[in-house]
């Protein structure tokens, strides 16, 4: 099956998804990183004498040419952000720019702020954000240099590491919930506690929380067989075993989507569930009709429905006894309980680990085979040495990240993860410091058991009068609505949650942040409220700051089924950090233990060309809510996308006519001109020529030559303006 729409596609969704990235952390860059940021990035660059070279195999980030430009770090790092949000804008807009350089540079944008990004850019999103980038560069074609977008005989084998990603992805998440031993997992009572203890949940948190246990206690099961039966269905022959492998993942990234803010991780999990598709059904999307194979007989249907069925029954039939499902019909109710043992679980994931590396062994073997063939079949020799070279240079970067891939995929059974070979290890120990590859496992543990713990910072003039200081989308308020903030990660308020799991001192940061409240720095106020007149003492800087630790519960419907007032309950549970003001015991010896004292002199303004754009670039999103302009921005490139392919549509269907008018003189012209020679064809001929002359008509009309085409190195036909309107 062809997966040109959706490779074309996955490369979209990617464009916007590094557009939401960019835009989200350039408009937190000062608050977090700047000069007077919480965590100043230049304290992560060293600058000793050695060579550019040397600087970057010590730590990869572009942020080394700062001082080559005459601009201070937290200049560069704004203007590698903006250039990085620019690049992918353009890449939504133009689909030549969905190319294989552009994403390099986005990759190396993207891990130069992950380098000197601290406790606030690492979150494994932006470790996945990194791999799928790198892989990016794999999967795009090199439009800038070849100046085409033909198809190239090797690209199933590069778009084929996306899926294999998806699968590490959503099976660690899946195992890592019980090989955590969570009693709130192993209970199926896990969303009983998340919907109301997740770092930033929607409005329709509050009302998926109101659902009775029994639904609650079936969603984890649904969850278990989504993330860990599921994933063995997306390396499946049968292309709708991967389809309804597709769907379900859709559910669930919906699901969660709607109740909680995860930024862009959401999204860029859907864009990977795209490698799960295929030309045939983004057609049955679009209405269009495709070319179905007449090859197979009645009986090969028939054992796939079959087989088919059996998967389908199967996997029902594992969750019936697994879970020992039963329906309740006086209670009108399905119990559900947890019928294996954890050592039973244990024994399951050494007895399909393995197993599941030699599936993905054999469906790339599979790929790498086929477009192999394709490149056997090319006529002419040049073209076929071409694309064979190709096909050998992709196909070895292909089995190197595979293979790679299997040392933090192994990482979720310990035998497994013995069993490799010391040189695998070596590799990946290599290529760690790009993030080329990682292991993931989201939810590993359910917080918030005995209540959502919740840090709350109060401020005082005087020190008797104490005023909360409310951030835009964390909890604290009890009668503001949850925020939707998605796709914009608000990482100070992600940080603040992940603070209120422990003590202050876990979280040095937090010194950081009161030393820097006390001073007024209007950069992290901002990071607080967007509008700083929202802010309490924004017309003042308070004299003593204090954080309490708080239980929050959402409230429950009143007996009379009316909606509360509040959207939040609380009790007090502790202090978290003492009274303080600047200059006193405590906060200079928590400054001095974390080095967050910044003893090197104040540096000299840049007043070069690009300074003063990048400042005059921040002077205009200044005040603005960061999700409003992301989602500014993806609403009118989405529609100028739009109009751009309605706009070739229209222009397609006035060139038909003309197209059919002309073909019908020309037939007439040599109806009367050639009419011996019509004669003396045979009426079968004569038919078969007809029947070519409609097929080349349908492929003009549809528009689709080119991407139909294989492209075997530097031969490619000439690609039709129907390749836009497609995409």
């Amino acid at each position: 099956m062809s997966e040109i729409l959706p490779r074309r596609m996955f490369l979209w969704s990617m464009a916007v998804i590094y557009l939401a990235a960019f835009v989200s952390l350039y408009m937190q860059i000062p608050g977090l990183y700047g000069n007077d940021g919480l965590l100043p990035a230049r304290w992560q660059l060293r600058y000793s004498g050695k060579s550019l070279g040397e600087q970057l195999l010590s730590s990869p980030t572009l942020l080394w040419l700062g001082p080559r430009l005459g601009l201070d770090t937290h200049t560069t790092m704004e203007l590698l952000c903006l250039i990085g949000a620019a690049l992918s804008l353009a890449a939504t807009l133009v689909e030549a720019l969905r190319d294989s350089l552009v994403f390099f540079c986005l990759w190396a944008l993207y891990l130069s702020m992950y380098q000197v990004g601290q406790v606030f850019l690492y979150f494994q999103w932006d470790n996945l954000l990194l791999e799928t980038g790198f892989l990016c560069i794999l999967v795009a074609p090199l439009t800038l240099i070849r100046g085409s977008r033909g198809v190239r005989a090797h690209d199933s084998v590069t778009f084929w590491l996306i899926r294999w990603l998806l699968f590490r992805l959503m099976f660690a998440s899946g195992v890592v919930k019980l090989t955590s031993r969570c009693p709130t997992w192993w209970g199926l009572t896990a969303l009983t506690y998340h919907y109301e203890t997740q770092c930033i949940p929607t409005p329709l948190a509050w009302f998926a929380l109101q659902l009775p246990v029994w639904w609650h206690k079936l969603s984890v099961v649904g969850t278990f067989v989504i993330e860990i039966a599921a994933p063995l269905l997306f390396f499946s022959p049968l292309r709708r075993l991967r389809l309804g492998a597709f769907y379900m993942q859709v559910l669930l990234q919906v699901f969660i989507i709607l109740t909680g803010n995860y930024n862009f991780f959401n999204l860029l999990t859907l864009a990977l569930c795209l490698s799960l598709l295929d030309d045939q059904h983004v057609h049955f999307w679009l209405r269009k009709a495709d070319k179905l194979s007449k090859n197979d007989s009645k009986l090969q249907l028939w054992l796939c429905y079959l087989l088919e069925l059996a998967v389908w029954a199967l996997m029902i039939f594992g969750s019936i006894v697994c879970f020992d499902l039963n329906l309740d019909t006086t209670k009108k109710s399905i119990s559900s309980r947890t019928a294996f043992t954890f050592h039973q679980f244990n024994q399951f994931l050494k007895t399909v680990t393995i197993p599941s590396i030699w599936i993905g062994v054999l469906s790339l073997t599979w790929e790498m085979v086929t477009a192999m063939f394709r490149c056997a079949c090319v006529s002419g020799f040049l073209k076929r040495f071409w694309g064979t070279l190709q096909w050998t240079v992709f196909a070895a970067a292909t089995v190197a990240m595979f293979t790679i891939s299997l040392v933090p995929f192994t990482y979720i059974e310990f035998d497994s993860h013995a069993r490799l070979w010391p040189g695998v290890r070596q590799a990946y120990d290599m290529v760690d410091r790009y993030q080329l590859v990682n292991s993931y496992g989201l939810f590993r543990r359910m917080t918030g058991v005995s209540g959502r713990p919740e840090v709350v910072i109060e401020g005082s003039i005087d020190g008797v009068s104490w005023t909360e200081i409310e951030f835009m989308y964390k909890p604290g308020n009890l009668s503001a609505a949850p925020a939707v903030v998605i796709p914009h990660q608000p990482r100070l308020d992600w940080q603040m949650w992940f603070a209120a799991l422990g003590d202050q001192t876990q979280a040095p940061w937090f010194t950081s942040l009161i030393y820097s409240l006390l001073q007024g720095r209007r950069d992290v106020i901002e990071l607080i409220q967007t509008d700083v007149s929202q802010y309490p003492f924004y017309q003042q800087p308070p004299t003593y700051l204090r954080a309490h630790r708080y239980r929050y519960w959402f409230t429950e419907p009143t007996a009379d089924g009316s909606y509360p007032k509040h959207w939040w309950r609380r009790v007090y549970d502790e202090e978290f950090y003492p009274t303080v003001h600047l200059g006193s015991t405590f906060l200079e010896s928590m400054l001095s233990r974390h080095g967050l004292k910044d003893k090197s002199p104040q540096r000299r303004m840049s007043n070069t060309t690009v300074a003063q754009v990048v400042r005059w670039v921040r002077s205009q999103v200044r005040g603005v809510p960061t999700h409003i302009l992301i989602w500014t921005l993806i609403a009118s490139s989405a529609t100028l996308c739009l109009l751009q392919g309605l706009q070739n549509k229209n222009k397609r269907t006035e060139r038909t006519p003309l197209t059919n008018m002309a073909a019908g003189n020309d037939q007439t012209d040599n109806v009367h001109d050639n009419s011996s020679d019509h004669c003396g064809k045979s009426d079968e001929q004569q038919a078969a020529k007809g029947e070519e002359e409609k097929e080349e008509g349908d492929k003009t009309e549809d528009g689709q030559d080119s991407e139909d085409e294989v492209e075997e190195g530097g031969g490619e036909e000439k690609e039709d303006s129907g390749d836009d309107e497609e995409d």
